[in-house]
């Protein structure tokens, strides 16, 4: 305020019943010299009986606020604010409100307001707050927030969480001196939450243990730990070629309806019981595939550890750019205590999608394809926070599954190169794959995981073998050989080795398998002992293989879930109990 010291304002001073006295006039331009650093104030009365008792000033674009209306707002929200985190119930919202009263005190120090100068779209231009900062929360006078999101010389402009219907242009506008944040704990789990935190899943209130601002700076490299313990899946063509590791971000990408939502599905049904609490953002979704979601995951048990933070297609834009923010948040409250934390962003084009809308409507300059220049940093800054912690900040992780669609397949558009350059391997699910009916349809090429087999147990690691190169090997010849008819004996063992393999990662959908189960299958798919077998029986006779191991030969099982180690020696029992099963399979192989 150094810039006002030698300047004089005049005060608007509004009362309600008698006038101030001259005691109070000279204790009211006391405070305003000392808050805002004046060297005179003019002091103008005006009569305002609207206000209820006592006064409210306003000077230059501060406003101070001791009048019972404003007194009756203070505890009103400090009553909200309870209401929402507290149980519902008559008593409580008795002993809620004594406790409210009795602590109450109202807030003497002055605050920056402004006036709407236009809104629209779930945008708001602001005009006479000087110094609010980037992601302020602002308070219109309906009561109704917004975030601060653009800074101009002349105007502020403002996202909207709420409807805009009661704003209009002059409307009064307050900073609030906060930070966007949501609320975190424990109490979430098991919960649907809008991206405000706030629960539309019908069942109450959440008691929020603490609060967390949406945006916050990523770990810094000295306090990451490297990625090395499995995030396993449950999908063996993603565990075996291209392992996660907790603390990756590892991006699903693909054009639409090849599946991505389901690997990611996959992926949290299959942390049931292995210490994971997964935070699924559904951004942009329909309410109903939303919905559909949420049941199959309480089907499954999976609602015990998983959070859903839902912003769907009929929210408003700015909804849907703070939705994986806001899940984000949530995250690291479990990660900085040390827990393991699964996020998966569903999906991060309709995020882009939202932002390039609100930033158009900001009058932000276009770019590439519309977007706004700090598209990149929109992300980044995003899947950065997603890390794993050194000891000394706890061991906790935040590993995220990113997705993202893409039109006929193009991996180079503007988007999907950016989430490329910044995650830590991509898994490219492929359209054509899908129509032959290959379930998932991933693509071995495309395919990376640059965390590779350090992700991995040593059992993995071991029974993967050269899967993915016979997989590429069979890929690449199977488009040169479609038109041959004489092929020599070795490419037609080859052939046969890639048919069996892929039929071996097709895998139904809401059913991961557990690690001895991939073990086991890989195992038995690299020695070659299901090459000979008619490939329509291929998947039935794996299953039995399974259920056989399950129920005679529990010993190998337990010794692989035990040391998820691969010895040679338990390689050879497991290819001996392989065999003695083959040998009572029935007519299964094929002649000669």
């Amino acid at each position: 305020m150094a810039n006002n010291e030698t300047q004089t304002l005049s005060a608007l001073v509004r009362y309600a019943g008698t006038a101030p006295g001259e005691s109070q006039l000279e204790g009211i331009e006391k405070v305003l010299k000392k808050q805002l650093g004046l060297s005179d104030v003019e002091i103008i009365l005006q009569k305002d009986d609207s206000i209820g008792g006592g006064f409210i000033i306003q000077c230059g674009n501060y406003e101070f606020d001791w009048s019972d209306l404003g007194r009756a707002a203070q505890l009103r929200a400090g009553i909200n604010i309870s209401h929402r985190t507290d149980i519902s119930e008559s008593d409580s919202i008795v002993s809620m409100i004594k406790e409210q009263v009795s602590k109450f005190d109202v807030d003497m120090s002055g605050r920056e307001v402004g006036n709407v100068s236009w809104v629209g779209d779930g945008i708001a231009h602001i005009k006479g707050i000087k110094k609010a900062f980037y992601g302020e929360i602002l308070t219109f006078e309906d009561g109704s927030k917004g975030m601060v999101q653009d800074i101009k010389r002349d105007h502020i402009g403002a996202i909207l969480f709420d409807s805009d219907e009661n704003i209009m242009q002059s409307t009064k506008v307050i900073r609030t001196y906060k930070e966007a944040g949501v609320p975190v704990g424990d109490a979430l789990i098991g919960r649907v939450v809008n991206a405000l935190g706030e629960p539309i899943d019908g069942k109450g209130p959440i008691k929020a243990e603490d609060y967390y601002p949406v945006e916050e700076s990523a770990p810094q490299i000295i306090d990451r730990s490297p990625v090395n313990r499995p995030m396993e899946t449950g999908i063996l063509s993603i565990d075996t070629m291209f392992p996660i590791g907790r603390g990756q971000r590892e991006l699903i990408i693909g054009d639409r309806q090849t599946g991505k939502t389901s690997i990611a599905t996959d992926a949290i049904l299959n942390q049931k019981g292995k210490d994971m609490i997964c935070i699924y953002v559904a951004i942009g979704q329909k309410a109903s595939t939303v919905a559909h979601l949420i049941n199959t995951f309480r089907e499954k048990g999976a609602l015990d550890y998983t959070i859903v933070v839902a912003s769907t297609a009929s929210d408003p834009a700015p909804l849907l750019y703070i939705a994986p923010y806001a899940g984000t948040a949530i995250g690291e409250y479990f990660m900085n205590r040390g827990d393991d934390v699964l996020i998966v962003y569903d999906d991060l084009s309709k995020h882009a999608q939202a932002y390039r809308s609100i930033s158009l409507l900001l009058e932000r300059s276009p770019g590439r394809e519309a977007y706004p220049g700090d598209v990149f940093y929109l992300h980044s800054r995003l899947l950065e926070r997603s890390a794993r912690l050194s000891m000394e900040k706890g061991g906790g992780s935040m590993t995220a599954l990113p997705i993202i669609e893409t039109q006929s397949g193009d991996v180079s558009a503007y988007i999907p190169t950016n989430v490329i350059s910044i995650t830590d391997g991509q898994i490219f699910l492929e359209q054509d794959l899908f129509a032959e009916g290959q379930r998932p349809a991933v693509n071995v090429g495309l395919s990376v995981s640059r965390v590779g087999s350090s992700a991995q147990t040593q059992a993995m690691k071991k029974a993967s073998g050269s899967i993915r190169i016979d997989l590429a090997q069979y890929r690449e010849m199977a488009v040169f050989t479609q038109f041959s008819s004489d092929l020599d004996d070795a490419t037609k063992k080859l052939l046969k080795h890639g048919r069996i393999l892929m039929e071996l990662l097709k895998q139904p959908l809401s059913h991961p398998m557990s690690m001895h189960d991939q073990v086991l299958t890989l195992v038995a798919a690299n020695a070659g002992r299901f090459d000979n077998v008619k490939v329509s029986r291929v998947r039935q006779l794996l299953a039995d293989m399974l259920a056989y191991f399950e129920a005679r030969e529990k010993d190998i099982v337990n010794e692989l879930e035990a040391a998820k180690m691969l010895p040679d020696e338990l390689r050879e029992e497991i290819l001996k109990a392989c065999d003695n099963f083959l040998d009572g399979a029935g007519d299964v192989f094929e002649e000669g």
